[in-house]
């Protein structure tokens, strides 16, 4: 009977509009409804309003049908007495409606409420009273529809009435349905401060709040809790309260908190002492923590391996490794015995300061005493190898680990690729993804049917997808890793858009994705610039619930920032504020960085004090980006003062800073400055490294000063610090750049920069031994001295075996362009890319510019020609040194052909090309397109040499072009050009 009236009303309401009437059809007629209610008391009101009807007195009947439907003890009971009214002719008022909409409302028929509001209230134009509105925030809010919610709880409270805990509650649990946290926490802020006080929600918003990172909120609620609502706290709340201060690092907090919690008697657990221990660890206090430690042994509270391997991370991060090794002897005092994790933590931290043969030597223990290392450590040990230049080594330690049972991870792979030339990603991936298979799911690679057949057609895609499926079917676990291992291979093969298909091919399977997967495929799309898909893939993430993290921002940050794109650098920056995410330091660093590079000094500076504010301490890293943005923008002063202050900071520079110092100071031709650097350098018995030496050769080739640079060279072999890749194609680069100009300034410095280096090479001679024959020690004094050194430079580079690299092999084909060995350029060229290697725009410019030096126009043509045809296209550079090898050869038709296709495609010519163009102009007797190029210099703000404006001038004026002659002449005067004698006389003359 109740579902059947229910129905009626829906019907009814969705099918007829009454101005003054709203019936519902009962299945019963009027003359029989008195007696099919039993109630006699029900029965007499209705006689009675009946009776007041028939009398005219409509308001009086009014009144008892809305009393009818208010103490109506069922939805069907007050449809029938409002159906009794309506059937009379009775306008129910709004009174009735509001007591009918509260039974429906009451009783969860929020879908009819809506409808009989929509059709009996709104649409006639009346305006609820405070009733109606109450409970149609309480519908809206069951239906789901916050924006109507949000207006009629707005019109509730204009007219002066507070709303209802029942209003209140259903709010904010549909703000909580939408995780709209912060609106739910001003909302509840509000309702508690006119005294609407819900206290059962305090739980749930700290919790939800905390786990956001949003403390200062969480501490408002907590305080309103105990001062209004006056509910003491419970310890769940003060744990996630604690908890979410050591995430965000709020040290100062968590400790007051702590001591609360001891004064209110709450038991404090040794993972609550554990965390505040790491939060002074990571806040290199450790005074604090070892005071932790203590209260904790006091209260009889005893430490267990995370707590020791805390301390043990903590000092050894400092450099401790003494009070490290004490802590793991305090460890078996305790019953305990270091386990994998504090193993793991040692040989990380010996690997950071370069000790690699301690990391092996306690990988090596722990093998002996059938510890089985973790993938961790293996990785770490891995990448010091690599930073070491020791790749047999690599080798042999991978090997092991498989033999040893270790499953590869994500982490591992990508150390390795560091190993592997770039293009051989996906076999890489491919040899991972069997280990993976065949250690951790037992899968034998080779039982794969279409396994072989698949290699022979070199379709190593495929076959990787066919072991995924294999693994998917045993672990699920590992599948993960395996498809971020993939997802990571294809991106860094620059396949974007195939590791997207194969994360929707991911899903398909009911893989969840690693946060590294999405990081890797966010880095991939920041590199392409596809910013606005980065922004979707992370909306994905959430909806899968894989929250975004500080690496991932990280990675968004540097790609705008490599592409110049700071002012959404910055709003990301600002939205992790918003979320209550403590930037990091690499995140500062990379803005700073950024700013810079841009000569945007002050910003830098600001951003840097932001850093300072914010409480994120400045490592060694920050410290020197910044020092660089000053010294690279003229302010010597602050850079030095910035050095200093790193030093009273307890920051102890390492080879990373001095260089950076003293290399800046270098390049501002303040040398005797960098030298008292250098001093204080060796003081603290740091010796130079390959990348000051590198420094330093750079800044004297840039200048010209090739004797500094040999000399700098002979005493870096004397030290005997290898040459690493850097520094070949450094020496390579500036060596042949500077092949066509020889720079005699070693010998027109002043006396007091000459005494400068001398000092400097003196206190680098310190750290040398005993001098020894060097091939690389000659004289250069002329070009071709030069060429023969840059070809024997090469040849030793040959000899040396180095990971294949686009830029050296760039600086290779240029030394022999310029030394006009073609064919060996070729050579190289073709080696290059049989390593798979692609050649750039610089690379076929150097080809091209070795030809025009060579004579051959023709051939720096085909090769222009070759560049378009394998999809490479040629920027500003390249164009204009073709132009400048066309006008050279002597084809002026040619170069302005090609010039009317520069402008087409908006690539300018540069000074230099202007001028040989003019020149050539001038060469071929082509006085019209001379002087219409001169106007286009003149309008783009070039200022021709005055060799062409004189041969130009002189040109004009022999062919009787004297109108022209006199632009030329009137415009260089007005641009402040003095014209000498002899050309003003033949132009008075004409």
């Amino acid at each position: 009977m109740i579902r059947r009236s229910l129905n009626s009303l829906y019907l009814f309401c969705k099918s007829r509009r009454a101005l003054t009437s709203w019936a519902l059809p009962m299945e019963t007629t009027s003359d029989t409804s008195f007696s099919t209610i039993a109630n006699d008391h029900k029965s007499l009101c209705l006689a009675l309003a009946e009776q007041l009807i028939r009398r005219g007195l409509l308001s009086s009947a009014q009144q008892v049908i809305r009393r009818l439907v208010s103490h109506s003890s069922s939805v069907s009971d007050a449809i029938s007495v409002a159906n009794f009214g309506i059937e009379r002719g009775l306008n129910l008022g709004l009174g009735t409606y509001g007591a009918l909409i509260k039974k429906l409302v009451g009783s969860g028929q929020h879908q009819l409420a809506e409808v009989l509001y929509h059709e009996n209230v709104r649409s006639r134009g009346i305006d609820p009273d405070p009733l109606i509105l109450t409970h149609m925030v309480i519908c809206f809010c069951t239906l789901g529809k916050l924006e109507e919610a949000s207006f009629h709880l707005s019109r509730l409270l204009m007219k002066s009435c507070a709303p209802c805990k029942a209003t209140c509650n259903s709010l904010l649990q549909e703000l909580y349905n939408r995780e709209m946290i912060l609106d739910a926490f001003d909302f509840f802020v509000w309702i508690s401060n006119a005294r609407v006080f819900l206290g059962f929600w305090c739980n749930r918003l700290i919790d939800k709040l905390c786990n956001r990172g949003y403390m200062d909120e969480a501490l408002q609620v907590f305080d309103i809790m105990r001062e209004k609502i006056g509910y003491l706290p419970t310890v769940h709340m003060y744990k996630t309260l604690f908890y979410g201060f050591c995430k965000r690092g709020w040290v100062f907090e968590a400790e007051l908190l702590f001591a609360e919690m001891e004064s209110q008697g709450v038991y404090i657990d040794k993972t609550m002492y554990t965390s505040l221990i790491s939060e002074y660890c990571k806040s290199k206090k450790m005074k604090m923590a070892m005071r932790v430690l203590l209260r904790m042994l006091k209260t009889g509270c005893e430490p267990d391996n995370r707590t020791c391997n805390t301390l043990i991370h903590g000092f050894m991060q400092l450099g401790l490794f003494e009070k490290g090794w004490i802590i793991s002897k305090q460890m078996i005092e305790w019953g305990m015995q270091p386990d994998v994790i504090t193993c793991g933590i040692m040989i990380s931290e010996y690997c950071k300061e370069g000790k690699c043969d301690f990391a092996l030597m306690l990988l090596n223990t722990m093998v002996s005493c059938n510890v089985t290392p973790s993938v961790h450590c293996y990785t770490v040990l891995i990448n010091a190898l690599h930073r070491e230049n020791r790749f047999m080594e690599i080798n042999e330690l991978y090997e092991s680990m498989l033999n040893s049972g270790v499953v590869p991870d994500h982490v591992l792979y990508f150390t390795l690729l560091r190993n592997y030339p770039k293009g051989h990603e996906l076999q890489l991936a491919h040899m991972v993804l069997q280990a993976i298979g065949k250690i951790g799911c037992g899968i034998d690679p080779s039982a794969l049917s279409a396994s072989t057949h698949m290699l022979r057609h070199g379709d190593l895609e495929q076959e990787i997808e066919i072991l995924l499926g294999e693994i998917v079917k045993s672990n699920i676990n590992l599948a993960a890793v395996g498809f971020s291992v993939y997802i990571l291979a294809l991106c860094m093969d620059g396949k974007t858009n195939a590791a997207l298909n194969c994360l929707n091919r991911m899903a398909s399977l009911g893989c969840k994705p690693l946060l590294f997967t999405y990081n890797s495929l966010i880095k991939s799309l920041c590199q392409d610039g596809l910013f606005e898909d980065v922004e979707s893939l992370i909306a994905i993430m959430e909806e899968q619930g894989v929250i975004a993290d500080r690496t991932t921002y990280l990675i968004m940050i540097n790609g705008l920032c490599k592409q110049g794109d700071l002012e959404s650098a910055l709003g990301v920056l600002d939205h992790m504020d918003d979320m209550g995410m403590k930037s990091g330091v690499a995140i500062y660093d990379s803005i700073i960085d950024c700013l810079g590079r841009e000569k945007r000094v002050l910003e830098a500076e600001n951003m840097f004090k932001r850093m300072l504010e914010e409480g994120v301490d400045p490592d060694e890293v920050v410290y020197t980006t910044m020092i660089m943005a000053y010294l690279n923008n003229g302010r010597v002063v602050e850079g030095r003062q910035l050095f200093e202050k790193m030093m009273e900071n307890s920051i102890q520079p390492s080879m990373l800073s001095y260089t950076a110092l003293i290399s800046g100071l270098v390049k501002r031709n303040m040398t005797d400055k960098g030298c008292i650097y250098l001093a204080r350098m060796l003081r603290d018995g740091l010796s130079p490294n390959v990348v000051l030496y590198t420094s330093l050769i750079s800044h004297s080739l840039k200048k010209g000063k090739f004797e500094y640079a040999i000399r700098l060279v002979d005493l870096m072999d004397n030290s005997q610090i290898e040459f690493d890749l850097v520094s070949y194609i450094v020496l390579v680069s500036g060596v042949c750049r500077n092949i066509p100009v020889i720079s005699k300034k070693w010998h027109n410095l002043n006396r007091n920069n000459v005494r400068a280096w001398q000092m400097l090479f003196l206190l680098l001679h310190q750290s040398t031994l005993l001098p020894k024959v060097n091939y690389l020690q000659v004289h250069l004094s002329s070009s071709e001295e030069i060429k023969c050194f840059a070809v024997k430079l090469i040849q030793k580079i040959q000899d040396t075996r180095f990971m294949p690299n686009l830029y050296l092999y760039n600086g290779i084909i240029s030394g022999f362009c310029w030394a006009q060995r073609m064919q060996e350029a070729y050579d190289n060229f073709e080696s290059m890319q049989r390593q798979g290697l692609c050649p750039n725009q610089v690379t076929y410019t150097i080809l091209m510019n070795g030809h025009v030096h060579s004579g051959d126009i023709d051939g720096a043509i085909g090769i222009f020609n070759k560049m378009n045809a394998d999809g490479c296209d040629p920027d500003r550079i390249a164009y204009n040194t073709l132009l400048r090898g066309l006008c050279k050869a002597g084809r002026p038709v040619d170069a302005l052909t090609l010039s009317y296709t520069m402008r087409k495609r908006g690539v300018f010519l540069s000074k230099l090309s202007y001028e040989s163009l003019l020149n050539c102009f001038c060469a071929s007797n082509l006085d019209d397109d001379a002087f219409k190029l001169f106007e286009e210099m003149i309008a783009s703000n070039y200022i021709p040499r005055r060799f062409n404006r004189h041969w130009l001038l002189s040109m004009l004026c022999k062919k009787n072009k004297l109108q022209e002659a006199q632009i030329v002449f009137d415009t260089m005067l007005e641009k402040g050009q003095a014209w000498n004698y002899g050309r003003k006389r033949v132009f008075v003359e004409s």
